[in-house]
């Protein structure tokens, strides 16, 4: 017989996160920071955009992270893949409210378009889906180093997926 769960648990209004670590990265301000880098080659004075996405463990300072034997197991075969998904919160983005139209940077000018059709950072929910090339895994430091970042230095990291 099907199975129904959904009916089971009522559908949240609320979603609390937490980051699972930080980027280091090059880019200090939006301004300069490339858009979509994974689709070109070089972007800081012609340099290749390299950067760490550094995970939390248990310490002072992340009391709620888990303890580091687990965040290094945790990476364990990420090596393996050529790139990652990294999905982040957009920290310095945050408008209340979030607007409804955009004009995009590429396209017509001046055309406005509603905010789910673009990669506008400005939105209700800032969330950033970046594809990043894996470089290395150093699971003594717990880092992952990329290539092709688009984020800024300090940007919390919420998952990572292959």
């Amino acid at each position: 017989p099907p199975l129904s769960c959904t009916g089971q648990f009522p559908t949240p209004t609320s979603v609390t996160l937490a980051p699972i670590g930080v980027v280091q990265s090059l880019y200090k301000e939006r301004f300069g920071t490339p858009r979509q880098p994974t689709v070109s080659t070089n972007a800081l004075n012609n340099a290749p955009t390299h950067a760490t996405l550094r995970f939390f463990a248990q310490s002072e300072s992340h009391p709620s992270a888990p303890p580091w034997d687990h965040v290094a197991r945790s990476l364990s075969g990420l090596d393996g893949f050529e790139f990652v998904w990294a999905l982040t919160y957009l920290h310095l983005n945050a408008q209340n409210p979030a607007p409804a139209t955009v004009r995009p940077p590429r396209g017509p000018k001046g055309l406005r378009v509603g905010i789910y059709a673009t990669r506008a950072p400005h939105r209700q929910n800032p969330l950033g889906l970046s594809a990043l090339r894996v470089t290395g895994v150093d699971f003594e430091r717990l880092e992952v180093a990329v290539h092709g970042i688009d984020l800024l230095d300090g940007t919390p990291v919420l998952d990572v997926k292959p």
